[in-house]
């Protein structure tokens, strides 16, 4: 009966996450969040690409889906989302912003210290629990990012990168509502984190579902507030913003996976 309780709440959170927000900001670089959106899991600078980046092949079958896909989370970003993180924007100093980013990022250290270790990058996950009690404590709760301006980084790792770490493909591109850019492997690997995570696992935080989705929401409405309007960038400069994020996020992934 717990189990099937457990299933339950899970299928309804991911239910409501759907029309909230991502469900893991894990991937960001260090003190911000992943924005919602088409360009969901872009965490560098898109709107250029560097002339030695390699042209993937990438395999797009649900291409007449994802495209719908990608016409839905331009209108649900231009129409609600980003009217509201400007909003938010407005009225929310840049440093309370940067604040909520780098907290919500520290709270998210499980999933990269799991998936680092899973990975035997040992020094990374080392690196990533230093990061998380040095900023839980002395920067308060993880609203201050205390080596942000050091050059000793972790590389953020999540669970679809644990799975090409190992030789999974890719498979097959896709684009998800709310989340944005995906593949079949890195649907698995969101699934699997989303177990890991603190604010989605049921096994310790045990939040109730709205609370949850409360949080992610709040979490995307920051990060979007954060965001330099690149997908703004992205839409004025390409012939066809689908193929240019869809390029850009499988070129991005793979570089993630091989590092």
């Amino acid at each position: 009966m717990a189990a099937a309780k457990t299933i339950l709440e899970l299928l309804l959170l991911a239910g409501l996450l759907l029309f909230a927000g991502p469900v893991i900001p894990a991937a960001a670089d260090a003190g911000t969040s992943v924005p919602a959106g088409p360009t969901a899991g872009l965490e560098r600078d898109w709107t250029t690409l560097p002339a030695d980046e390699q042209e993937l092949e990438v395999w797009d079958p649900l291409a007449p889906f994802n495209r719908g896909m990608f016409w839905f989370n331009d209108k649900l970003y231009f129409y609600a989302l980003k009217p509201v993180a400007r909003g938010y924007r407005a009225v929310t100093p840049e440093p309370v912003r940067e604040s909520v980013g780098n907290f919500f990022h520290n709270l998210a250290a499980p999933v990269r210290i799991v998936n680092s270790l899973l990975q035997f990058k040992v020094t990374n996950a080392l690196d990533e629990l230093t990061m998380f009690c040095a900023n839980s404590t002395l920067g308060v709760g993880g609203l201050f990012d205390l080596q942000s301006n050091s050059p000793r980084h972790p590389t953020p790792e999540d669970f679809g990168q644990t799975l090409g770490h190992y030789g999974a493909p890719p498979g097959f591109y896709l684009v998800l509502p709310v989340f944005g850019p995906s593949s079949g492997r890195d649907l698995v690997g969101l699934v699997a984190d989303t177990l890991t995570a603190p604010i989605t696992s049921p096994y310790y935080v045990k939040l109730e579902t709205v609370e949850a989705a409360g949080l992610q929401t709040y979490d995307t409405v920051n990060g979007l507030a954060l965001d330099k309007d690149s997908y703004e960038a992205i839409k004025r400069d390409s012939l066809d913003p689908y193929l240019f994020v869809r390029n850009a996020y499988m070129q991005q992934r793979q570089a993630r996976v091989e590092k």
